[in-house]
């Protein structure tokens, strides 16, 4: 298992659009590619305009698969809205949230 952090740079007047492409997205990819798990979206408190959305892929290969080349056109309507500023890919070794 592993999580993919994408951090975003979003203007404040476009916050929701992107809280709504993030979900429409998030739900897609996760119907349609193999291996997405889905994910959760985080804003930075007091900075809005800094989003973290922290996807989970069951391989490491299932999300390199999908992101051939960095810009996935499921990703579209997101880039459209905020810039991506970072992508990093962890190995999930430890979960003690409940």
């Amino acid at each position: 298992m592993i999580r993919v952090v994408y951090e975003w740079a979003v203007e404040p007047d476009q916050i929701e659009a992107f809280r709504q492409a993030w979900q429409a997205t998030t739900q897609g990819i996760h119907e349609t590619v193999e291996g997405g798990r889905g994910s959760f979206l985080l804003q930075a408190v007091g900075r809005p305009g800094r989003i973290l959305t922290i996807a989970r892929w069951d391989s490491l290969a299932q999300w390199e698969a999908f992101w051939q080349g960095a810009d996935p056109q499921q990703m579209s309507a997101m880039r459209q809205l905020g810039t991506r500023v970072s992508v990093t890919a962890f190995e999930e070794f430890s979960d003690f949230t409940v």
